[in-house]
C-alpha cells in the first residue's frame, strides 16, 4: 500500500493524516467542511506532537470525495459514527470491489451499519471492510492544523466484515498498525466499545456541573467519581451479559482499560472503575465536553448504548441501567435516541435470530 485516502479531519482524522505522511504513506486528507481544511491548507500540512513530531505535509487535501478516493489503495473513514450513512451515501457511486475501507473506528456496530447504508444506497458489488473497536491513537487536536498524538492505542482489537477477509486484510491493517489484533468478529469489537460505558455515566451524572461550569472539569480524572464508577461498573455487567448470550468473546472495562494502556496495573486489580479513570495518564487532561450536544451523548449513547440495547433485545436480556441512561439522555437533549439511533435495522440486523449471526458475520450482508 501507498496511497492512503483518510475521510475526516477531525482529532483522529489529522492524528492518522499527519502520522501516516510521516511515515512515508501518500495521504489525501478529506472532509466535507472547506473550513475544516483551511488551517491545513494555510500552514501547507499539520503538525504532528507527543508520541510522534514532526511537520506532516500532507500530499493532497481536498473537499472532492473522488479526488480523493480515486486511486487509493486504501480507504480510512475516521468520522463519528452518526456520519456513517452520509459517507456510505456518497461513497455508494464512487467504490469499487478491490478498495479496502477501514472504519477507524467501528465503536458498536459501525461496519454493520456502513455497510446495510451501502447496499440501501443501491451499491451491489463486494464490499470489504475492516474496523477497530476505538481510534487507533490516543489523541487531540491543539490549535489549528496542530494534533498531538498522546500514544497509539495498545492491544487494539480489529474484524472485518465479511469475516471471511480477515487473513486477506489483516497483513494490510498491521502494517499500518503493528499494535493491532484480531477478534472474532465485528460484533467482539462492538461488544469493546468501552466509550459507550464509560461517557455516557460520566455526562449525564454531571450535567448540573457541566452546564454551570460549560466543561470546565477533567473528564477522567475529576468527574468519574465513586458513585459514578459504580454505575458505570453495573452498565458494564450488562454489556458482558448481553454479549455472553449471543456467544460474544469480551472482557472487563477494568481489563480492557488496562490493556488499552490506559490505566495503570494497582487500578485494575483494585476494580474500582473511578481510581482506573483517575489513573488514566493518557487521559489525564482531557476536558469535559461544555454541552450534552456532544459525541460523548449523541455517538456514545445513540451509536453505542442503543445498539448493544438492541442486540440485548434480540439476545433475550434485560438491561435496566443501559435502558435509564438512554432515556435520561432522550429526555435532557430533547432527541428520541431509541428512534434516532443505531437498532437493529439500521444494522440490517431486523428480523434475525441470535442463531443466524455466525453466518451473517462470516459471510457479509
Amino acid at each position: 500500500m501507498k496511497r492512503i485516502a483518510v475521510l475526516g479531519a477531525g482529532h483522529g482524522g489529522c492524528a492518522v493524516a499527519g502520522d501516516l505522511t510521516l511515515r512515508g504513506y501518500e495521504v489525501r486528507l478529506y472532509s466535507r467542511s472547506a473550513s475544516t481544511l483551511d488551517a491545513i491548507r494555510s500552514r501547507g500540512g499539520i503538525e504532528v506532537v507527543g508520541a510522534r513530531e514532526g511537520f506532516a505535509r500532507v500530499p493532497l487535501v481536498t473537499e472532492d470525495l473522488g479526488q480523493a478516493v480515486r486511486g487509493a489503495d486504501m480507504l480510512v473513514l475516521v468520522v463519528p459514527s452518526t456520519a456513517h450513512e452520509y459517507y456510505a451515501q456518497a461513497l455508494a457511486p464512487l467504490l469499487s470491489g478491490d478498495l479496502p475501507v477501514f472504519i477507524n473506528p467501528g465503536h458498536t456496530g459501525g461496519g454493520l451499519h456502513f455497510v446495510h447504508a451501502l447496499r440501501r444506497a443501491g451499491y451491489r458489488g463486494p464490499i470489504r471492510t475492516c474496523e477497530t473497536v476505538t481510534l487507533t491513537y490516543i489523541c487531540r487536536l491543539e490549535g489549528p492544523a496542530r494534533v498531538a498524538i498522546y500514544t497509539p492505542t495498545k492491544h487494539l482489537r480489529f474484524a472485518t466484515l465479511p469475516g471471511n477477509a480477515l487473513e486477506e486484510l489483516r497483513p494490510l491493517i498491521q502494517e499500518l498498525y503493528p499494535n493491532v489484533a484480531p477478534a472474532s468478529s465485528v460484533l467482539e469489537t462492538a461488544f469493546l466499545n468501552i466509550n459507550a460505558i464509560l461517557h455516557p455515566p460520566g455526562m449525564l451524572l454531571n450535567t448540573g456541573w457541566l452546564e454551570h461550569t460549560g466543561g470546565d472539569f477533567l473528564f477522567y480524572h475529576e468527574a468519574i467519581t465513586p458513585a459514578v464508577g459504580r454505575v458505570i461498573a453495573e452498565l458494564d455487567q450488562e454489556r458482558l451479559a448481553v454479549a455472553k448470550a449471543l456467544g460474544i468473546p469480551s472482557i472487563g472495562i477494568l481489563q480492557h482499560f488496562f490493556e488499552a494502556g490506559l490505566t495503570t496495573r494497582e487500578a485494575m486489580e483494585s476494580g474500582d472503575v473511578s481510581r482506573a479513570c483517575r489513573e488514566s495518564a493518557p487521559n489525564r487532561t482531557i476536558k469535559t465536553p461544555g454541552s450534552l450536544k456532544h459525541r460523548y451523548v449523541d455517538e456514545d449513547v445513540g451509536f453505542g448504548l442503543v445498539p448493544m440495547r438492541e442486540l440485548g433485545h434480540l439476545a433475550g436480556v434485560e438491561t435496566p441501567v443501559m435502558d435509564a441512561l438512554i432515556d435520561l439522555a432522550s429526555a435532557a437533549t430533547g432527541t428520541d435516541f431509541r428512534q434516532e439511533g443505531l437498532t437493529l435495522e439500521k444494522m440490517g440486523l431486523a428480523g434475525r435470530r441470535p442463531a443466524d449471526l455466525p453466518r451473517l458475520l462470516q459471510e457479509g450482508l
